[in-house]
């Protein structure tokens, strides 16, 4: 959700129970507009709150005009100090992905994760075990790696795609018809797409490639994992991941408010398929 109208998008969430504290949004609203000044990005966004054993993390991203362009991400335990996260790594992903249960709320916390590896002495390869540690900050970019890639979302016309290749917001962008914002075809993956690269020429025919360069919901897997319902007396539509319980994304139709907050634990129901 935009920092800038900050207010406003955590009324049009509250219906999931992600509100926050009077002081808390008074806290988010000054640092994150100082964030976005001193860091020069050309939008942020409040990102969400990974809830902890001893503290939260307050999850910011900074966008430059290119909105499809790395975000950076930065984190807070009290919405006022705000600290830079570094970019997911392959190495970050690979360890991190071993580490399971909740977050403990401090970023120096280290995990330990018990790793069979073989050795060789002379002839003879034995396995030996080698404890390998985790910093916790390093466990949250790879989470908040995993959530962006796999369900941050996008109404379709909220951003634009030039013929130069920049991505940009779409000013003349009015909202989703309230018949478009029941179909889940009408929302995007908020990153640089996947699955349309495996398109054929002919299902790419019908495609505006200045509105449709990103990967649509609608053929997402496992199928059924997006909950999609109208609230408010069908002025605003409420999607929810069953994939990554926490993450709510909101649109009130024909209008510009549109956004998206996760406040979860950051654990993945490995269980959907068959829960489905």
């Amino acid at each position: 959700m935009d920092a800038e109208s900050l207010l406003l998008s955590l009324e049009l969430a509250s219906g999931s129970g992600q509100g926050l504290s009077p002081d808390r949004r008074a806290s988010l609203l000054t640092s994150l507009l100082l964030v976005k000044r001193d860091y020069r990005y050309d939008r942020v966004l409040f990102w969400g709150r990974i809830l902890g054993l001893v503290a939260d993390y307050y999850i910011a991203q900074g966008l430059s005009e290119d909105q499809l362009a790395p975000r950076k991400t930065l984190y807070s335990l009290n919405c006022t100090e705000w600290s830079l996260l570094p970019p997911a790594t392959e190495e970050m992903v690979a360890q991190s992905s071993v580490v399971k249960g909740r977050f403990m709320g401090d970023p120096s916390y280290e995990y330990e994760h018990i790793e069979l590896q073989k050795v060789n002495e002379g002839e003879k390869v034995f396995e030996e075990e080698v404890v390998i540690q985790i910093k916790e900050e390093t466990r949250l970019v790879y989470v908040i790696d995993q959530i962006d890639k796999a369900v941050a979302i996008i109404p379709r016309g909220a951003l634009f795609k030039t013929p130069f290749g920049p991505t940009h917001v779409n000013r003349t962008f009015e909202g989703l018809s309230l018949s478009e914002a029941k179909k889940l075809s009408s929302y995007f993956h908020f990153r640089e797409p996947v699955e349309l690269k495996n398109k054929t020429l002919l299902e790419k025919a019908d495609l505006d490639p200045s509105l449709d360069f990103m990967d649509s919901l609608e053929h997402d897997v496992p199928k059924g994992s997006w909950s999609i319902q109208m609230e408010r007396g069908n002025a605003l539509v409420v999607l929810r991941s069953l994939l990554w319980p926490g993450l709510t994304f909101y649109h009130a139709p024909r209008t510009r408010n549109y956004g998206y907050i996760y406040v979860g634990t950051g654990e993945k129901n490995m269980d959907l398929p068959f829960m489905l």
